[in-house]
């Protein structure tokens, strides 16, 4: 998983988006976290699902509804996007997952990119991350038994101080 190169591509085609879910929270509080993916919340618009498609063919994505007709993503301006609210995708830079909108958070894309902080990478790639609060809105907007305890106690914590 190359999360740098995914974030410069993003950048490059100027998507607005956010890092969200495990690997946000390894590369802001606990680095020993193990995720196997980037979680990307999405700004829903016509013009930035445009940019994420360009960016995702950047990317040498590849999706699927099902394993039978998985292919590489269609260049359609992202119309493709708008027929659910995720997706979870292949690239070259390993598994992606994209979010139009997120538990907890619905219709508020906007609200959480303001609260939300730009970050860098080991070698200095930007991304803007999810914040604590709206990390923790989104744990706990979930079932009870999906949440991950760990991450609520610790994000309560560091907000209590």
């Amino acid at each position: 998983m190359n999360p740098s190169r995914v974030f410069n591509v993003l950048n490059s085609h100027q998507v607005s988006y956010l890092l969200i879910g495990g690997l946000n929270f390894a590369m802001n509080f606990r680095p020993e976290y193990l995720t196997f993916d980037i979680d990307l919340f999405v700004q829903d618009s016509p013009s930035n699902l445009a940019s994420l498609n360009k960016a995702l063919i950047t990317l040498e994505s590849s999706w699927g509804p099902d394993d039978i007709s998985w292919h590489a993503i269609p260049d359609d301006d992202g119309k493709w996007l708008t027929k659910q609210s995720c997706f979870c995708l292949v690239t070259a830079s390993g598994p992606v997952d994209v979010f139009r909108a997120v538990q907890g958070l619905e219709n508020r894309y906007i609200e959480c990119y303001d609260a939300g902080n730009d970050r860098q990478t080991l070698d200095g790639i930007t991304y803007r991350s999810l914040s604590a609060p709206h990390m923790l809105e989104c744990q706990l907007a979930l079932d009870e038994k999906d949440r991950k305890l760990d991450r609520v106690r610790f994000l309560r914590e560091i907000m209590e101080k």
